[in-house]
């Protein structure tokens, strides 16, 4: 039967996707079902048999159009076809069983079948192991095949004759000497992991797309290539990402981890190197924006580890939910908004993409200016008239300013911030005075300012006055690191203690 005209309008998918909604209720039923019928029979509980028939129908109920919906589900594609194929016939075994399990135990049709109470418990028996079994197949298909067994805890992997447990996937390792690192098995590979390969893997490869191999990322899927090899700006791979979250397009879909706009950056410049194989990064032209992400990457020392120690500026701080219209004017204008919690509604706000950002844009950040906690315009065309905007964004913590034309004038608006803690002022034009103004923001912790006007005398000088906030004034591996690196390990801090 052609299903396409369906599949093409929408339906399939919509009805589809309550299958994951649907399917608990077999679950739930069969499995009460079968704890009273056990109690029953061991004298545990008084139970009718009509209960135990009135759960079993509506068991049966639940797994028919668990079936319905996981079959209409399935023609979206992108699942692996033997594990599909095993899951659902699996599903309708469950249904099966179950309604056979409830005809002969209901008293106006089981007394009207031969021999029908011999069926009963083989048949309530199959239905309630192939719920089991097609469960564990459903996960696979979402999570990956070992999605059950991956964690297995010794010793019982080595009696199952179970490889030793590896490191969770997704997660990536320190790099001991970044030059050396192969940027796609040491950079590139473990960002797909933790975001992609979820619904482009071996068991589920959504649009016909695996992204857990090199040969098949290169591949592309059911629309061709996603990379243009070359050109990030041009390849979906990256498109998708930059989308609105609420577009239908965006990658990963939304609820789904997303990616940070470090990533992204680092997925693009890979691609603009030719997305190579086997190349290491000494070999790879390395821009002025990836120099501070490759270096986050190497090995952290203790005083970085000092400088991620707390957030408490805007620790517990809660607010209402953004504006959708502003948010997506932001993002039509080409910067990146994402959530740094679910449950907080602080926004982080990057140009990292739109370097043409200027002074009258500023004003679609206005609307947002209670939930921009992380606001990121470092390479824009700001000067010091749109920097005093900023004072109006009071939960502001962490400010990305560095290569921008702004002056020490620019910085006097910043001063009445109470939450703000680090600022990068990176190759910006302030000087000793400059300094000065930023140092007497409440609650700063880091401020960064090599290749600018800044003395070292004047540093010195400072950090004497006010030796509890870090000044960084050198273009080292660590330092860098220690900066570029606090944003996300605050975030992933407040992201615990929030959910």
């Amino acid at each position: 039967m052609d299903f396409s005209f369906f599949v093409d309008s929408g339906w399939a998918t919509f009805l589809g996707r309550f299958h994951p909604i649907l399917v608990h209720l077999p679950i739930g039923f069969l499995m009460i079902a079968a704890l009273l019928e056990i109690s029953r029979r061991l004298g545990r509980i008084e139970v009718s048999e009509a209960t135990i028939s009135f759960v079993l129908f509506w068991g049966a109920v639940g797994a028919t159009l668990s079936c319905m919906a996981g079959f209409l589900l399935s023609l979206s594609g992108g699942y692996d076809a033997d594990l599909l194929s095993d899951h659902q016939w699996q599903g309708i075994g469950v249904a099966a069983f179950a309604w056979i399990a409830w005809l002969v135990k209901s008293d106006w049709i089981g007394e009207k079948i031969p021999f029908g109470p011999l069926f009963y418990l083989p048949a309530f028996g199959l239905a309630t192991l192939l719920t089991l079994t097609a469960g564990h197949h459903g996960g696979s298909l979402t999570h990956g095949g070992d999605y059950l067994t991956q964690y297995t805890p010794e010793p019982f992997r080595a009696l199952a004759g179970m490889p030793p447990l590896q490191q969770k996937t997704g997660v990536a390792k320190p790099i001991a000497n970044v030059q050396q690192a192969v940027v796609y098995a040491d950079i590139v590979q473990p960002i797909l992991e933790a975001r992609c390969t979820q619904c482009h893997n071996s068991s589920k490869q959504k649009g016909d797309l695996r992204m857990d191999e090199y040969a098949l990322l290169m591949k592309g899927g059911e629309n061709g290539q996603i990379m243009v090899v070359g050109k990030s700006a041009e390849s979906d791979m990256i498109k998708r990402c930059l989308l609105p979250e609420n577009d239908d397009n965006h990658m990963p879909p939304k609820g789904k981890p997303q990616l940070t706009p470090d990533q992204i950056t680092l997925l693009s410049w890979w691609i603009d190197q030719g997305a190579p194989a086997d190349k290491k990064v000494a070999e790879l032209t390395v821009s002025e924006p990836v120099k501070p992400l490759l270096a986050a990457l190497q090995d952290g020392s203790a005083s970085l580890k000092e400088a991620e120690s707390s957030l408490s500026a805007i620790d517990g701080l809660e607010v209402k939910a953004g504006n959708e219209e502003a948010i997506r004017k932001l993002t039509e204008a080409g910067l990146i908004v994402r959530s740094l919690s679910a449950n907080n509604h602080l926004l982080e706000v990057s140009a990292v993409n739109a370097s043409g950002f200027d002074d009258k844009q500023m004003a679609l950040l206005l609307p947002l200016s209670e939930q921009i906690t992380w606001l990121k315009l470092g390479r824009t065309a700001l000067t010091d008239a749109g920097l005093q905007q900023l004072s109006k964004f009071k939960n502001l913590n962490k400010l990305h300013l560095e290569y921008t034309a702004i002056t020490d004038a620019g910085l006097s608006g910043l001063k009445g911030l109470p939450r703000l803690e680090y600022m990068n002022l990176v190759g910006t034009n302030i000087t000793d005075e400059g300094l000065k103004v930023a140092l007497t923001v409440k609650n700063l912790r880091s401020v960064y300012v090599w290749q600018t006007k800044v003395s070292e005398e004047g540093v010195k000088a400072q950090r004497k006055a006010f030796p509890k906030i870090n000044i960084n004034n050198g273009m080292t591996e660590a330092s860098i690191a220690a900066f570029a690196k606090a944003g996300d390990s605050l975030y992933s801090e407040l992201s615990t203690k929030t959910n």
